[in-house]
């Protein structure tokens, strides 16, 4: 399966198997993201075994997870935040600490060193912005204040996300965690934000005639995908993941007057790509070790952390809306996703953890984004009746 026709039919299988599990996904009333990795699960190594991951399918993958960031990047409207202010900050910092700390502390009671426990941590902390916004788009209560604090503190959420996945990603390269290492390496994630945001700028005013009166119409968007590469690249040589790059990339250029053409010209390229990420993150997945009880009490334990932590964080934070308006903000930055599943799928790649934290940290991040759409619905119902 490694060489011509091979790796072509492996792609085909992986992207047919996307689209079904997509779509069954999507009938069942579930994120069509649970769908495609839990078509990843059957047809890869542990179960059907109809494909391998293969260096083609590794290289697909990885585009998949930078242009997923990129589009979130994009979607990333520094102007909205301050339209929910305070309160979206509240909630976008207390959702980070709790979840982050209670990752840090189950990683920490099962054994691991600080800075694998730190890593783990991480993928406890973002919000899947996307599954949110559409359960609130489909109810069709986007105009209301708990809607709006939601997802701008889920763009904090990702923010933070990105600079702690920055910090804990380049204290891997040391055997243990201090002081003067823990704030060389803040310096660097930030050091690397600050210089993007401040070049990133200056590139764009110096490229917007070319992207104002582009000689041919794809222009634009070829330009972005450089920009979106370059900037990964640049964040993977500073030892950053390459996706802080993608999602930095995708923020500067929602500044522009181009982003909402971006966000329609990207659509098609990402349904293509992006799948395939979530189809091999599955395939990952050792589906005979989530087999024992052992390890399913481990899952459960898990997802109950996570979405106490984030809830309780999230409400927090949000405390000022009186009770009922803090449950509905914090049921809303329950679901983890993709972000969460990208994060996991650094750490495997990089042996920080072992293969069943890793399936155990894809099933907390697929129950998440199960359990909390409904559960979010019911609330916004059970509100405007008591209304």
């Amino acid at each position: 399966m490694e060489h011509g026709s091979g790796a072509l039919l492996a792609i085909l299988i992986v992207f047919v198997a996307a689209q079904l599990g997509s779509e069954l996904a999507q009938r069942l009333k579930f994120p069509s993201v649970v769908g495609q990795i839990a078509a990843g699960m059957a047809v890869g190594p542990s179960a059907l075994a109809w494909v391998k991951i293969n260096e083609p399918l590794s290289v697909f993958a990885e585009i998949g997870a930078v242009l997923l960031l990129f589009a979130v990047g994009l979607e990333t409207n520094l102007a909205d935040l301050r339209k929910v202010g305070k309160v979206a900050l509240l909630v976008g910092v207390m959702g980070v600490i709790l979840p982050f700390a209670a990752g840090a502390g189950w990683a920490m009671a099962a054994g691991f060193e600080v800075h694998k426990a730190l890593f783990v941590a991480a993928a406890f902390v973002a919000t899947s912005a996307g599954i949110t916004a559409s359960v609130l788009q489909e109810l069709g209560v986007l105009s209301r204040i708990e809607s709006r604090i939601i997802l701008g503190a889920a763009i904090i959420d990702d923010i933070l996300a990105m600079l702690i996945l920055g910090v804990v990603t380049a204290l891997q390269t040391g055997t243990g965690v201090d002081f003067v290492q823990l704030l060389k390496v803040l310096a660097q994630a930030i050091g690397f934000v600050v210089v993007v945001a401040v070049v990133g700028r200056y590139i764009m005013r110096r490229s917007s005639k070319l992207m104002d009166a582009p000689m041919d119409s794809q222009s634009p968007l070829i330009l972005s995908i450089a920009i979106c590469l370059a900037l990964a690249v640049a964040a993977a040589y500073t030892g950053l993941a390459a996706i802080i790059g993608a999602f930095l990339a995708g923020m500067i250029l929602s500044e522009t007057q181009h982003r909402k053409d971006l966000q329609n010209d990207t659509k098609p390229i990402l349904a293509f790509i992006v799948p395939f990420f979530f189809v091999v993150t599955g395939m990952q997945v050792n589906l005979q070790l989530l087999g024992s009880w052992s390890v399913i009490g481990m899952v459960a334990l898990v997802t109950v952390l996570a979405i106490l932590s984030k809830l309780i964080g999230a409400a927090i934070g949000a405390k000022s809306l009186g009770t009922k308006g803090a449950m509905i903000v914090g049921v809303g930055m329950v679901p983890r996703g993709e972000v969460g599943i990208i994060i996991a799928s650094i750490g495997q790649h990089a042996k920080i953890f072992s293969d069943t934290i890793y399936a155990v940290i894809i099933a907390m991040s697929l129950l998440t984004s199960i359990f909390a759409p409904p559960i979010l619905k019911a609330q916004f119902k059970k509100n405007a009746e008591a209304s």
